[in-house]
């Protein structure tokens, strides 16, 4: 009963101490801790030597902390409380010498040196706990020990020529730690020349040792950071066939590279895919569908004749032909139906791969409900609205609370912002801009304001009725008839409001015919002219998006998005402006 009384007490004095200390009423603090400092040295050195610092009490705390290293002379801990005592008095030098022979005499031990190290960096002494590692390593004649502990420390002291070095020196014995050396070397790198350090490092270690894989899977990482594509495709292309142990890790890089839309270099990768690897196997059937998808991507993403989108529809037929309509060919029979249905304007050919897919039983239940939202939208470009209400609902509900319901319900908005049916649209859309997913609560947006805006002055909305009809015919890609539509509006409804909606409608074309030039003037007009509209913070971000992407015109890319943060700071687009504004400025972004 003694000794608990006792402890409360001591526990009791303690918080009554640290709220004094949290106070700044140090005095008072360091009166309690003297005296609990008396019944317990070690448990309350620290904290009252903190406060008599506080006091500037230099003099008596170097006086405790003297007695401490008299009496427990096998503990760090007072010794380097004392050095910093002595740097906070004006006396570097006598803290050098300490903290020297504590690591001259330093035992080779490795928990002495895991111990010394920790209480140097616990002080805020990163510096000194790398001498403690590298002297750890002389003790012991071991220049691979403590390579982990040390890379932390590099990372935390953002040395990256230290930790390049390290991470260099550590890898070929533990290549199960690649991941982790990248993401240690990409937090400190910023920039091109970093990375031609590690290059420059990687190719003399592979001078040393052509046959270390290690560095050779460390060099391809280094090409992709630098976008130097082709080149990355080029070094582990040279490690799989030297290797001779499967195509994993080309199918890894594949992905990889479309990410990036490295078209050209994806596509090689998945040719030395198909021509190394059984054809009787599943990954060989994969990689002919990624071979074809990714000439898909390369073909509708740039600009493309009818010639070309007809060889990727014969691609795809004779992949279904040699491989058949099941669950494995489910996917290719997705990407073929969207071409002929988008691209090809075959709505019959589209509509009956669709319906099959839809119809197969064990199918993947996220390619199930993306597929029944492609059908939903066949079924709307081929005027059968009740048959794609039926699929987007039926999607919503076989997913609820994912990204798929959401695009799902902003289909069914959408469809019925197509159809006339202009006040159910809102209702839904109005619950859609709370969506998580920030594109589609963008869309959600601005389309219930585009109607809200447009009803209050015309309430029978015909000229907007007009407009969605347009709007329905860019979602088809039929840019011609979108056009001549856009162009009926002022004709048939001089005055109406829509002048802005309508260049963003016109914009949105030239962007899908790829004339990012064309779009340019569309978009600068919308930012001129009508800088308070419902578009206009589109404008601006999707002018940034087109001169950093398509154009490549930094300065004016960096422009528009600056023009983001400072004349919107209320858009949706400012967290994406924000971050891409610094990328393009240099500045490091995680």
């Amino acid at each position: 009963m003694c000794f608990t009384g006792v402890a409360r007490a001591q526990s009791n004095n303690a918080e009554l101490a640290r709220e004094y200390s949290l106070n700044n009423e140090h005095q008072k603090a360091a009166d309690i801790y003297q005296k609990l400092f008396k019944q317990d040295k070690q448990a309350y050195f620290q904290l009252y030597v903190g406060e008599l610092i506080a006091l500037k009490k230099l003099n008596e705390a170097e006086a405790v902390a003297r007695t401490m290293v008299r009496n427990y002379p096998e503990n760090y801990e007072y010794v380097i409380s004392l050095s910093n005592i002595y740097t906070q008095q004006g006396n570097p030098g006598k803290a050098e010498a300490l903290y020297n022979d504590l690591i001259k005499n330093l035992p080779a031990n490795r928990n002495a040196v895991n111990m010394l190290a920790s209480q140097f960096y616990q002080t805020g002494n990163a510096d000194l706990a790398i001498r403690v590692f590298k002297r750890g390593r002389e003790l012991l004649k071991d220049d691979k020990a403590f390579a982990y502990e040390l890379m932390a420390l590099y990372r935390y002291r953002h040395d990256k020529v230290s930790l390049t070095e390290e991470c260099l020196n550590f890898l070929p014995a533990n290549p199960l730690f690649i991941g982790q050396a990248k993401n240690a070397l990409a937090s400190v790198y910023e920039g091109g020349p970093d990375y031609d350090m590690l290059k420059g490092a990687l190719l003399k270690g592979l001078q040393k040792d052509p046959q270390e894989v290690v560095y050779t899977e460390m060099l391809t990482w280094v090409f992709i950071q630098q976008k130097e594509y082709d080149m990355a495709l080029n070094q582990a292309l040279a490690l799989s066939r030297r290797q001779n142990n499967g195509t994993a890790q080309i199918d890894d890089l594949c992905r990889t590279l479309v990410a990036n839309s490295a078209y050209d270099a994806a596509i090689r990768g998945y040719e030395y895919i198909i021509e190394n690897t059984d054809k009787a196997s599943g990954d060989y059937i994969a990689a002919r569908i990624n071979l074809i998808d990714t000439r898909n991507l390369k073909i509708t993403t740039g600009r493309y004749n009818p010639a070309d989108l007809l060889s990727l529809e014969s691609d795809y037929n004779s992949l279904l032909a040699t491989y058949g309509h099941n669950k494995t060919t489910a996917f290719a029979m997705q990407k073929l139906a969207n071409l002929q249905a988008f691209k090809l304007h075959k709505l019959p050919e589209a509509k009956a791969l669709l319906e099959e897919v839809v119809g197969m039983a064990g199918i993947d239940p996220t390619l199930l409900a993306a597929c029944k939202i492609d059908l939903g939208d066949v079924y709307l470009l081929s005027n059968q609205p009740w048959d794609a209400t039926l699929l987007y609902s039926q999607a919503e509900k076989d997913n609820p609370n994912t990204a798929v319901a959401q695009e799902a319900m902003l289909r069914n908005a959408k469809l019925a912002y197509y159809t006339g049916d202009l006040a159910w649209a809102k209702r839904q859309l109005d619950v859609l801009k709370a969506a998580t997913t920030q594109l589609i609560a963008n869309d959600a947006l601005n389309l219930s304001l585009l109607i809200s805006d447009n009803l209050n002055v015309d309430s029978t909305g015909k000229a907007l009725k007009m407009y969605a009809r347009a709007d329905l015919l860019i979602f088809a890609e039929q840019p011609a008839k979108a056009l001549q539509t856009l162009d009926s509006i002022e004709k048939q409804f001089p005055g109406n409001t829509l002048e802005a909606d309508v260049l963003m409608a016109k914009a949105r074309i030239r962007i899908q015919e790829k004339d990012f030039t064309g779009a340019v003037l569309l978009l600068k007009d919308i930012t001129e002219k009508h800088s308070t509209d419902l578009w206009a913070d589109d404008a601006v971000f999707m002018l940034g998006d087109i001169y950093e992407t398509q154009l490549k015109d930094t300065n004016m890319a960096k422009t528009y998005f600056q023009k983001i943060i400072t004349d919107y700071p209320g858009s949706l687009w400012i967290n994406d402006a924000r971050k891409r504004f610094r990328a393009l400025r240099g500045d490091k972004v995680s």
